[in-house]
């Protein structure tokens, strides 16, 4: 991947943060949360496809990678739930 990709990757990311950083300061109520894991979990597979190079790697490496984060979501939920979040 050239220079000029990575910039671009980076510029996404950053626009990705800016809009993570704007939800704190707009009234989504009920999205909030799930608009911030989404912004989440996109921003994990940018970083994780390009800058650690997984897209290149063999699949079990995407597997390994994708089920840490599918856990941190549901660990995170389950503590979330655990303190009484969501009511």
């Amino acid at each position: 991947m050239s220079n000029a990709g990575y910039v671009r990757i980076a510029a996404i990311l950053a626009a990705i943060t800016a809009l993570e950083v704007a939800t704190y300061y707009v009234d989504l109520g009920a999205l909030f949360l799930p608009s911030l894991l989404i912004m989440m979990a996109v921003k994990f597979y940018i970083v994780v496809s390009f800058f650690m190079h997984l897209r290149y790697e063999s699949k079990m490496f995407s597997w390994v990678f994708y089920t840490g984060l599918f856990l941190a979501i549901v660990v995170y939920g389950i503590f979330l739930a655990t303190f009484h979040f969501f009511s």
